[in-house]
């Protein structure tokens, strides 16, 4: 997450691998619908106002237990927590009236976003399950958005997503704050061998992208690549999956 210095709080969250999380299952489910429309619009600056609200509220929470002799640190993050909640609030308002079970969804979604919570309050953000339980509910987004259109339940697209995007978890460990873990480096070269044989029973042609993934996680953990680059790889990787997922179903 973020630091902030003095009392000046970035709004937009600097989280950029949790964007492309937040939008690839998103956008899979609205065009693999039988009808995008303006209901999706709303949903995803529903979706994305949500996702900045809570981060402003966790760092809250979070500041307020390691920040406690820098109150101002904290209390930097109330305000856009507050005015960004009204503005999904506004946004989701009207879609939950005309589409009540997107109630369930969120209900769905909020004992995750609690784990997530909890970490955050204790100061263990880059906890590994904490990141695996971010990854459930934004890929959970694409039955939500694929629904609204008027479609069915996609699961395998769904599937492809949570193998992917929880692989990011540990694959990213291993380029940056796990780098020099050989445990890390064998757990995210098995998950991604595993993920790429999982994604071929989904759909045979899937697994050209894991394989891809697979390889990436075997080959460049311990080069010394350097964090933007990583960062521009993973979005190179995720809009490949969501290229995958519309061409394939």
């Amino acid at each position: 997450m973020s630091r902030n210095r003095g009392k000046s709080t970035a709004w937009i969250p600097d989280q950029h691998g949790a964007w492309a999380m937040l939008a690839v299952p998103f956008l899979a489910g609205t065009f693999l619908s039988p009808r995008p429309g303006w209901a999706h619009a709303v949903l995803l600056a529903a979706w994305l106002l949500g996702y900045v609200a809570v981060f402003h509220a966790q760092q809250w929470l979070r500041l307020r237990r390691v920040a406690a002799r820098r109150p101002a640190v904290a209390r930097g993050h109330v305000r856009p927590a507050l005015v960004v909640g009204a503005a999904a609030a506004l946004a989701a308002i009207p879609l939950a009236v005309l589409h009540p079970w997107l109630l369930l969804a969120g209900a769905a979604a909020a004992p995750f976003v609690a784990v997530n919570t909890w970490y955050a309050w204790r100061g263990r953000e880059r906890a590994l399950l904490n990141g695996v339980a971010a990854v459930v509910p934004a890929c959970g987004m694409l039955l939500v958005a694929a629904r609204l259109g008027g479609g069915g339940l996609p699961w395998a697209p769904t599937a492809a997503c949570l193998l992917y995007f929880g692989g990011t978890v540990p694959y990213v460990k291993t380029m940056i704050r796990e780098r020099n873990s050989r445990t890390y480096y064998r757990a995210s070269v098995a998950y991604h061998a595993a993920a790429t044989a999982l994604a071929a029973l989904l759909c045979p042609w899937l697994a050209i992208p894991f394989a891809a993934y697979l390889a990436r996680a075997a080959a460049l953990p311990g080069r010394g690549v350097k964090v933007p680059v990583v960062g521009a790889l993973e979005l190179a990787a995720s809009v490949g999956l969501l290229a995958s997922l519309l061409l394939l179903h």
